[in-house]
């Protein structure tokens, strides 16, 4: 058999305060709904950013970029994903930080590399021989660890997999038995195993199998008992970014000389990334491979400097590049590195190649929904005089600050016993969190405590 070196995505992702957007709530006459898709109001820059998602797919978007103009807490951010999950649920999404690219340990060509990299996928497919089916009998052989012989592991296992038409009776070895051993594998899963590489993938609960509950809530998802042949050729689909398979690549070529050298993984060699787009290529040109231009979302882009912005003016035009998406909240200022003031501290060049979507802040009504929306996410059950306690404060302070004490306002609520946070909890977490108005005038009336 030959050796398969299995390519492993780099990386989770986080959990953030726009999981809730699941795409920019346009309609099919390309008008944005009042509140959809976890996105409220922004009307105007929503459809503004459905238009430039049509251009994306229509490849009408090579050499230019998009930029969001709006005042904090307008939600620039949150317009960004939004396109992102419009172009597809596999499309790589990296946000990145202006000050981000001022590493002590990296260049600054490097880490932008990187985060353009990191914003390009490749869907690839590939047909496999698989082992498919509902695990109708499971035996699993435990031995002693050579390494460590008070330790038990799976040795082999015995298995019976069986579809709608056929059953068939498998026995694998250690590499298999520790997979399903891991995954928890039992009678009623599904199941896969790949016949040549043994990965093995547990797809949910058979439905309608004996045993198998459908109010169960440890039962996983529940899916229909697979058809035909327990033995087949599936289609399999990954979706891997161009600085994964950098990484994998860098992993290949490492030796052990390296170990005693000052090598780290953190930067890549371009030789290795020339590799990779040439691989890449190859993939596509044979139809096996689909390449996906993902967003590269760079937020505060006033602080990036002219050797910075030279560099993103040059990765707009190249032939893989993502759609780049930067953000800002001011308005004339000194480009950095420079003298010279420009609208949103950018150069003139560089605003010319942009598409620019203005957002503009927030009514009442709006960040009561955004707040109603964001506790449901978080699980957060609100009294009605809550919410209403929670808009006053995003009015008189900031939406952002009245998002930030929802989870305070459930610690409190839970410590007095409620699962319900009321009014009372709200004004409790303000006031041990005090906002920024009350902040600065705490300085100044102490001004003479604070160093100088």
């Amino acid at each position: 058999m030959a050796e398969i070196k299995e390519i492993k995505k780099i990386g989770s992702e986080r959990s953030s305060i726009h999981s809730h957007i699941t795409g920019l709530g346009i309609d099919e006459n390309g008008k944005a709904k009042y509140k959809a898709d976890g996105l409220v109001g922004q009307v105007e820059a929503r459809e503004a950013a459905w238009v430039v998602v049509q251009l994306i797919r229509q490849g009408k978007m090579a050499g230019k970029g998009i930029l969001l103009v709006g005042p904090s807490g307008t939600g620039k951010t949150a317009l960004a994903v939004g396109i992102a999950k419009e172009l597809g649920e596999d499309t790589p999404f990296n946000t990145l930080n202006a000050s981000e690219i001022y590493s002590v340990d990296l260049k600054k060509t490097e880490v932008l590399t990187q985060a353009l990299r990191k914003s390009i996928g490749v869907r690839v497919r590939q047909k496999r021989m698989v082992y498919e089916g509902v695990v109708k009998e499971i035996k699993m052989k435990i031995a002693r660890s050579k390494m460590n012989p008070y330790v038990q592991i799976p040795r082999e296992v015995e298995i019976k997999l069986g579809t709608k038409d056929e059953e068939r009776s498998l026995t694998a070895g250690e590499a298999i038995a520790e997979q399903i051993s891991r995954q928890g594998v039992r009678k009623g899963d599904v199941i896969w195993i790949d016949a040549e590489t043994g990965n093995v993938v547990k797809v949910g609960r058979a439905k309608g199998f004996e045993g198998v509950k459908t109010y169960d809530i440890e039962s996983g998802k529940l899916v229909e008992i697979p058809a035909g042949p327990v033995k087949k050729e599936k289609e399999l689909t990954n979706t891997f970014t161009l600085y994964d398979l950098d990484l994998t690549i860098a992993a290949q070529s490492f030796s052990i000389t390296a170990l005693f050298s000052a090598w780290t993984e953190r930067e890549v060699n371009q030789d290795i990334r020339k590799q990779v787009d040439s691989y890449v290529k190859d993939l596509i040109s044979k139809g096996v491979g689909e390449l996906i231009p993902g967003v590269l979302f760079i937020d505060d882009a006033h602080m990036l400097d002219i050797e910075t912005f030279s560099f993103l003016t040059k990765a707009l035009e190249a032939e893989l590049a993502p759609i780049l998406v930067l953000a800002t909240n001011r308005g004339t200022t000194k480009i950095r590195g420079t003298d010279v003031e420009a609208p949103h501290g950018m150069p003139l060049d560089l605003l010319d190649r942009l598409l620019i979507i203005t957002t503009k802040p927030y009514t009442r009504e709006e960040n009561r929904d955004i707040i109603a929306i964001r506790a449901e996410e978080l699980d957060i059950e609100l009294d009605p005089q809550a919410l209403e306690e929670l808009t006053n404060l995003s009015v008189e302070d900031s939406l952002r600050y009245s998002i930030q004490l929802l989870e305070p306002s459930q610690v409190i609520a839970r410590k007095a016993g409620r699962g319900v946070v009321k009014a009372e909890d709200v004004k409790e977490a303000s006031r041990l969190f005090s906002d920024l108005r009350r902040s600065v005038k705490y300085v100044k009336e102490n001004e003479s405590l604070f160093l100088k």
